[in-house]
Order: structure tokens, then sequence, then C-alpha cells
């Protein structure tokens, strides 16, 4: 599995890398994916992640994770992991906004580290081709969050 982290500069020292790294790993694992899995994670600023969300989602405001699909999958259908000709699975990237993460912990009351869990799995899930644009796609994607959840932390 190759697994690539980038935390930005000013952010230095709020997570560890390996943390990221390890815990990304577990989410792929989770999923059933396979191992031969290519994947990037991001840590970013709140400013970053809001270009982001402005310039490639057409929302000009804060959010908490973007995913970035390295698949090109017409909307509405679904995942089924074909795997590419050089036999790695091209996920794509997860980018989590630090400070937003940190925000949420606050709101939500439970710590940074487990927000950033919840969010790295979230993207990760969007990579996958799940989705929460209707009612029961956020139920069925919520459902799947937990679970993984609880794996990830040996709840399962």
């Amino acid at each position: 599995m190759e697994i690539s982290v980038i935390i930005e500069k000013e952010l230095a020292g709020k997570v560890e890398k390996r943390w990221l790294k390890s815990l990304t790993d577990k989410v792929i694992k989770a999923q059933g994916i396979g191992d031969n899995v290519e994947i990037g994670v991001v840590l970013a600023g709140a400013d970053r992640v809001r270009q982001l969300n402005r310039d490639y989602l057409g929302h000009d405001g804060p959010t908490d994770v973007i995913s970035f699909s390295a698949r090109e999958e017409p909307a509405g259908e679904s995942v089924n992991f074909v795997q590419p000709p050089d036999e790695v699975l091209h996920l794509g990237e997860v980018v989590v906004s630090y400070p937003q993460a940190v925000i949420q912990a606050q709101e939500y009351g439970h710590t940074e580290q487990r927000e950033i869990q919840i969010l790295v799995i979230h993207g990760v899930l969007h990579l996958m081709g799940y989705e929460h644009d209707t009612p029961e796609l956020a139920r069925e994607m919520k459902a799947r969050e937990a679970g993984t959840l609880r794996q990830i932390e040996g709840r399962d």
C-alpha cells in the first residue's frame, strides 16, 4: 500500500505524519479494498481548504474534508474496483482541514484525533463512491463511517 502524507508547514507538530499514515492504512484495510492501493492524505490550513472548495467544488466557504478521486466515473455509477493495468488501485487524495477539525472536535465534545479519524474515514468513503446527497445515502454513509471507526478503534 502506498500512502503519501503531506502536512502543511504551518501545521508541523500538530499531528504526527506516522499516525496519519497508520490511520489511513487502517481505514483502507477496514474497507476491504486490498493492499495494492495508492492514496494521498493532506492536512491543510483553513485558507487552503477554502480555496480548494471554491476552485474545484464551486463552494466559497470553509469545509472539513475534500476528496479528489483519481478515477473517472460518471455520476451515480457504483464503484466496482476493477484493477487498472499497473494493478495498483489509484484512489485519489483526501484533504483535511486541521482548523475545522479542531472546531468540530470542540463542538462534538471529543478529541481532535478522533475528529481527524472521522474526517479521513469520510474522505476515503467519498473516494470509494459513497455520497450523502439524499437522506438515504447520508444514513448509509454515516453507518459505514461509524462501523469503520469502531473497527479501527478495535471495538468491532
